[in-house]
């Protein structure tokens, strides 16, 4: 089994050290950008790969800064509404939060060449951009299915841990010896014990006349999750304009991650011969991400003629170098035995990613003055992401590297956008993106079990998300100008406590039951901009 082997690989390279390891679900989560950018660029869906002669293209197709005729000076700040919807077994909750963000600044420099063919203008970019948001909050309960007990008995069985392994004495520390946490945190919990030979079971079991195992009755489960934190990249971008005919752009980009993550998990139960409707049990899990990366994105535009442009863009994997700081505690109660509570000691991780890269094909319609009509479709290979360690340990990362390419795919997003002038000062505008999931259908249909770091037995799978959106635009002056933009997202996920486990012959073992999530997020973003 996967976990032995990481358990024992573990126990060899990190002795000494906290087991911490990421998954292929928090690879993922590090790799999905949302569309932001300026209000003009987020109006039209995001569709200026052909089209260029906005700021934020720089951070798809950066040949688009070779449009401009002038430089230009632009700033964006945004107010987002957030809710989530989720329904779990007909229960459903709802959760509503306000987020006022600061999403972009940029400059682009236009040096012409003064020559009538050939290179006639160099332009140099600079772009601040907020291009993910985690911000949010959702919460769901249930009654029935399994528990969370039955499913670390489970693992914990497989890993084939002693108790002596799993006992926390003062002179006996496992959490610092290589050990798997949510193992340590359902034993010392009282969450799981031990049924001999090691092998474990859930607590909250009983066992009947001819010797099997009954397991009590959920009767209530409660799941909360708090999300905070960004991506923000940092964009630098040269361009060139050759004959109006070629566009050539290159963009480095530096990226910051602060993500913050915080779940609360309980259950109790009742309606058994020995369990009490007081019995329960609750985990809590703690998790800070920073990271630092690099990308490269390189792009060109054609105009063949003054109607059309064509453009295609590569952008590159971002290159991460993470650090994640943990936390868990988990607690029960059975009337029989007590409370037993226990604790993960504060622990840190530092490890690399690399994310998903990206082609970009497009294609623009300029009707002269009166409107613009663009479209982008994009494939993101999510297969190609990447876990891996500095200290000569990615040998850790071998399972979770494989897990990525069995239950990711590459999946495409179109984006369209249009533009009507509706006097040489004011325009109005329209566009949508839409993503499918980029899951397998064996993992999206829940089919194999999915792996999660350590104590963190919640995930979601995403099913897509869709964008419509629509913005204003008005020229002040030749040179000031506002643009307004609304957008709505919605994102279809499945959200689950914990993961399905099958057998080595496909028989269902644990059986996990998912919760449809949407969330809706409706963001007004408003853009000042001066070209001079």
């Amino acid at each position: 089994m996967k976990r032995i082997a990481v358990a024992f690989l573990a126990l060899f390279i990190l002795s000494g050290g906290v087991v911490f390891a990421q998954a292929e679900m928090d690879a993922y989560k590090y790799s999905k950008t949302d569309l932001h950018g300026t209000a003009r660029f987020s109006s039209m869906g995001g569709a200026f790969g052909a089209l260029g002669g906005d700021i934020s293209a720089m951070t798809t197709n950066p040949a688009g800064m070779g449009i401009y005729r002038s430089s230009e000076i632009v700033a964006t700040t945004n107010l987002s509404f957030i809710g989530t919807n989720t329904t779990w077994n007909n229960n459903i909750l709802k959760e509503n939060s306000t987020r006022f963000n600061f999403d972009n600044i940029a400059y682009v420099g236009f040096f012409p060449t003064g020559n009538f063919s050939g290179v006639k203008s160099w332009n140099v970019g600079f772009a601040y951009n907020r291009v993910k948001n985690f911000h949010r909050n959702y919460s769901t309960t249930t009654n029935g299915g399994q528990s969370i007990s039955d499913y670390i008995a489970e693992i914990t069985t497989q890993y084939g841990y002693s108790e002596s392994n799993l006992w926390e004495t003062e002179s006996h520390n496992p959490y610092r010896r290589g050990y798997n946490y949510l193992s340590l945190l359902g034993y010392n919990s009282g969450i799981i014990a031990s049924s001999g030979a090691n092998e474990y079971v859930s607590s909250f079991s009983e066992r009947n006349a001819s010797g099997g195992l009954d397991l009590w009755p959920v009767e209530y489960s409660d799941l909360q999750v708090s999300e905070r934190g960004a991506i923000d990249k940092y964009d630098f971008s040269f361009a060139t304009n050759i004959s109006d005919v070629l566009f050539l752009g290159a963009t480095m980009s530096l990226t910051d991650i602060d993500y913050a993550y915080n779940s609360y998990y309980e259950e109790s139960f009742g309606f058994a011969q020995n369990a009490r409707a007081d019995d329960y049990l609750y985990m809590r899990n703690s998790l800070i991400t920073k990271g630092s990366g690099y990308s490269v994105n390189l792009g060109a535009i054609v105009r063949p003629s003054d109607f059309i442009r064509v453009g295609v863009a590569y952008n590159s994997p971002t290159w991460y170098k993470m650090t994640d700081t943990y936390y868990a505690e988990a607690e029960s109660y059975i009337n029989s035995e007590g409370t037993l509570y226990t604790d993960t000691p504060d622990s840190y991780l530092d490890y690399n990613l690399r994310t998903s890269d990206r082609w970009i094909f497009s294609l623009a319609g300029i009707f002269g003055t009166a409107g613009i009509l663009s479209v982008d479709y994009e494939l993101n290979n999510y297969g190609i992401m990447k876990l891996g360690s500095d200290y000569g340990a990615n040998d850790i990362y071998d399972f979770d590297n494989t897990q990525i390419k069995n239950h990711f795919r590459t999946t495409g997003t179109l984006r369209v956008g249009g533009e009507l002038k509706v006097t040489p000062q004011f325009a109005i505008r329209a566009g949508g993106a839409f993503t499918g999931s980029p899951m397998k259908n064996i993992a999206r249909n829940g089919d194999v079990e999915i792996y999660t770091a350590e104590t963190f037995t919640h995930y979601t799978i995403d099913k897509g998300t869709n964008y419509y959106t629509a913005g204003l635009g008005y020229r002040f002056t030749p040179n000031f100008y506002m643009d307004l933009a609304c957008i709505l997202k919605e994102q279809k996920e499945d959200a689950y406590a914990f993961s399905n486990i099958y057998n080595n012959n496909g028989a269902l073992v644990v059986e996990a039951e998912s919760v449809a999530l949407k969330t809706k997020t409706t963001r007004v973003s408003l853009t000042f901009g001066y070209k001079f």
